[in-house]
């Protein structure tokens, strides 16, 4: 293999220390691409294929690097030229497919697919300008296209073009790929990417507006383009149809390559659909069957049934997909002749309305589809599962409980670990070596060292060292003044009342009166924000406005900045975590009980040290189980107490606002000194939520998590307890890699070797 000097210098003519930062990225981008090339596709007879609305998957050239065992082999080398790798990563784009922990998720099983030889693929969409970029003005988010498509990319073209058809027209689609590299393999998976060739970003208008109803334009724009009028949802429709008929229409091309003779497609290919986006590739699939392959309907179904799993991602019933049929018919009208054909096998079996794919309102339910015509349906972690079970789908779980399973969400440990934190890394392979890389339950021999005061010291020093690193890139990016001997208290979500931002916010307010009498921590305390609200969530956008206000008041009070810090990073990205997470001391998962499905921000926490603050709810359920209960500070109601509460509407926020300490952080939202920096329209509308509804139950948990906060600031000063709880955390998170979550899909569900 010609080393990278060597290769810069042949295909430029030039020696590395010659070249432009820029210039070497791309010489890097090619040199990758170039060497991986002809590296084979991994094989067996049953290919997945994960189809996602999002895949968030975060810079690739250190990742690609890392997977090729030559990470450090071009640092050494660009070093030698005077380059700093670090530097060149930076020119790099984020490429904006995805959102939050959906598609994160994504992005780390289609690495770990790769990394375990399992021949399998995502396919998703080649979306121009992602969600979109955050920009904060005015203590209010504003946004921005996030163009990140560059001559030169990952993306390699293809010469696989499909027609979708549509009522009123037919789109031709172009294939873009990406490989997507294992780990010390020499073979390859890629995500594909589908696109249409008439994208206009012309179309947009001011921020991320644009005409959402020329659809031959703007199919692959946006991510989640805003659908609260009907012109949104339509083109939500035109986009997830899209997708899934490319998908299909792959899915059988390759099969037939390969030897199908498609009565035994299921024989060939497996569909995980991420999320409900992905439900029309269930009738897509038996309307390519039956109408263009000749094959019998109910035979297409059966094939269809036995080749499809559903993940579940939500509690929330709202985030259940349910499509207006009389929308399904102004799209794809064709379609929705198989759907009515699935709903009519359906009411012939089952009477009970809370099962049925159509309901009395003529709303599809892509859910519902997937569980009837699939063979597994799996939460993403325990509790999730078991509230799928015993309560949401209750009815589904009465039919089919041999189709229930629980596949806890993983992360991958090359990016989080040895990419993002890159001194614990290497001191962790100085005291056990490095297969927890491949193994990542070698992490448990670090139990050895939870008492060993050079270790403890030693993991102190790398946060602090990850906490200048943090310090200097949020000087570049934003401004901020970051205090290195802080204790970095941070959460990094999507902004959304359930996860529970405004409960955070409510601390903050608590904290800043009480310094303001006079009570002053005995450390000072920096608080980290980061996530976009969507852009018709208005309480969402009003909390992100809360917290701003907030930074502004704080960082510019000369008796409280000493003491307490407030700041929202801008654009919270893949990069942006990868700074953040090695930085952090207390990680907030604080959701309301019963409403995370499950979350990786609180495993990415744990591998980096960090101790997490959180609810029992989702996968923190199982970090406590793993690392100790009291390695980690819980609060808050259960969730079985809540899902009774929400039963029998028993929750009332004027029942806790009548308490003092509650009263005087609420209140605190529409007072004079907030008001005076904020826009008084959406801190009223905020506080009055929080008065008369409080639908995710902030204030029933507010004085404990107060509490308990303390606890964990508190703690913190006995370093030996503290670094302690940091080992063990570390050294039990290996559960959580995602290498152990698809190893389970496929021994359990997929079947691909």
């Amino acid at each position: 293999m010609t080393n990278v000097t060597t290769y810069v210098e042949t295909k430029t003519g030039k020696a590395l220390a010659e070249l432009s930062n820029q210039d070497i990225y791309y010489q890097l981008l090619n040199y990758t691409k170039d060497l991986v090339v002809d590296y084979p596709k991994n094989t067996g007879k049953r290919k997945v294929y994960y189809i996602s609305a999002e895949f968030l998957i975060g810079k690739l050239l250190s990742n690609n690097l890392i997977n090729l065992g030559i990470y450090q082999e071009v640092k050494d080398d660009l070093a030698k030229a005077g380059k700093s790798l670090s530097d060149i990563e930076g020119i790099e784009p984020e490429p904006s497919l995805g959102n939050g922990g959906l598609g994160r998720l994504a992005a780390c099983f289609i690495d770990s697919m790769a990394t375990l030889g399992i021949n399998g693929e995502g396919v998703g969409l080649n979306y121009h300008c992602g969600l979109f970029k955050q920009v904060l003005t005015d203590n209010q988010q504003a946004t921005e296209p996030n163009y990140w498509i560059e001559d030169q990319s990952w993306l390699v073209s293809t010469d696989v073009h499909y027609d979708v058809p549509f009522r009123d027209f037919t789109l031709r689609s172009t294939l873009q790929r990406m490989a997507v590299l294992g780990y010390g393999k020499s073979s390859k998976n890629y995500l594909n990417l589908f696109d249409i060739e008439g994208v206009n970003p012309h179309l947009i208008q001011e921020g991320i507006s644009f005409d959402k109803t020329k659809i031959q334009e703007n199919l692959t724009l946006f991510l989640y383009p805003d659908d609260s009028d009907k012109a949104g949802e339509l083109l939500r429709i035109y986009q997830q149809y899209f997708m899934v008929s490319n998908a299909a229409q792959l899915l059988i091309d390759e099969a037939l390559e390969r030897g199908s003779n498609l009565h035994d497609l299921a024989d060939y290919a497996y569909v995980q659909i991420n999320d409900t986006h992905p439900s029309m590739v269930i009738p897509e699939l038996i309307r390519l069957l039956t109408e263009k392959h000749g094959l019998d309907f109910t035979e297409a179904v059966t094939i269809v049934k036995n080749m499809v799993g559903y993940t579940n991602h939500t509690i929330l019933a709202e985030a259940l997909e349910k499509w207006p049929l009389a929308y399904l018919e102004e799209v794809v009208p064709h379609l929705v002749l198989i759907i009515k054909k699935l709903d009519d096998l359906i009411r012939g079996q089952y009477q009970d309305h809370q099962v049925q794919i159509i309901d009395q309102d003529d709303r599809v339910h892509m859910a519902n589809m997937d569980i009837h015509f699939s063979t597994s349906v799996n939460g993403v972690a325990a509790l999730h599962t078991e509230i799928l079970k015993q309560s949401e789908l209750k009815a589904f779980y009465e039919l089919y409980p041999e189709k229930f399973n629980n596949k806890t969400n993983g992360i991958t440990f090359r990016r989080w670990l040895e990419f993002a934190n890159q001194d614990l890394a290497a001191y962790i392979k100085e005291l056990i070596g490095d297969a927890y890389l491949t193994d990542a339950s070698q992490l448990e021999k670090l139990l050895a060292f939870a008492d060993d005061k050079g270790v403890q010291d030693r993991l102190a020093s790398i946060k602090y060292q990850n906490k200048l690193n943090l310090k200097a890139f949020l000087q570049t990016h934003q401004g901020i003044e970051l205090d290195e001997h802080s204790i970095i208290d941070t959460q990094i979500k999507r902004f959304h009342e359930y996860k529970r931002q405004q409960m955070n916010a409510l601390y903050v307010i608590h904290k800043y009166l009480e310094i303001k009498a006079g009570k002053l921590p005995k450390r000072k305390i920096t608080v980290l924000f980061g996530g976009k609200a969507a852009p018709a969530y208005t309480i969402a956008q009003d909390i992100i406005h809360l917290i701003l206000c907030l930074s502004e008041l704080i960082n510019k009070d000369p008796d409280v900045s000493p003491h307490l810090n407030v700041f929202l990073v801008e654009n919270y990205n893949v990069t942006v975590a990868e700074k953040l997470i090695p930085a952090t001391d207390v990680s907030e998962q604080i959701s309301l009980a019963s409403k995370e499905a499950s979350g990786t921000g609180n495993m990415k926490f744990m591998l980096n040290g960090a101790l997490t603050l959180g609810t029992m709810d989702g996968a923190n359920v199982e970090i406590a189980e793993l690392a100790g209960a009291e390695n980690i500070y819980t609060f808050g109601q259960d969730s079985d107490t809540i899902i009774k509460l929400y039963e029998t509407a028993g929750y009332q926020p004027s029942d806790y606002y009548q308490d003092q300490l509650i009263q005087r952080a609420v209140d605190f939202i529409v007072s004079e000194e907030l008001l005076a920096l904020g826009n008084a329209e959406r801190l009223n509308r905020l506080y009055q939520e929080l008065m008369t509804k409080d639908w995710f139950m902030t204030l029933i948990d507010l004085k404990d998590y107060i509490a308990t906060k303390e606890q964990v600031f508190a703690d913190y000063e006995q370093e030996d307890l503290w670094q302690k709880k940091v080992i063990h955390n570390i050294a039990k998170a290996g559960f959580f890699s995602s290498d152990r979550t698809i190893a389970q899909y496929n021994d359990d569900i997929w079947h691909s070797r």
